[in-house]
């Protein structure tokens, strides 16, 4: 049985990873229609990949909601990939911003 403060993690979780993942398709539509050039092509393909990671935070976090079983453990994970998306969205930003690439 799950304990208050697990659940709560989950529901938290799971509607800010899907805004996260609406936050990078929104960055990708904008970077797709400025002119083609390497850190646009960059910039597009890692938030593709942070999306992914985000969307994967977001089913875990919602398999966490709905089973019985094994939720600690896809509560975790979808913890764990939330802030590795996170970090990553920070990090692309950061790389671009300074244009270091």
């Amino acid at each position: 049985m799950k304990d208050r403060n697990s659940s709560d993690l989950s529901h938290h979780i799971l509607p800010n990873s899907a805004t996260m993942v609406g936050v990078c398709i929104m960055v990708i539509s904008i970077v797709k229609s400025m002119p083609p050039g390497l850190a646009n092509y960059l910039i597009d393909k890692a938030l593709a990949i942070d999306s992914l990671l985000f969307m994967v935070s977001a089913l875990l976090s919602f398999s966490s909601i709905r089973l019985e079983q094994c939720t600690e453990r896809l509560e975790r994970w979808a913890e764990m990939l939330f802030l590795l998306g996170l970090f990553s969205m920070t990090l692309i930003t950061v790389i671009f911003s300074f244009e270091i690439v």
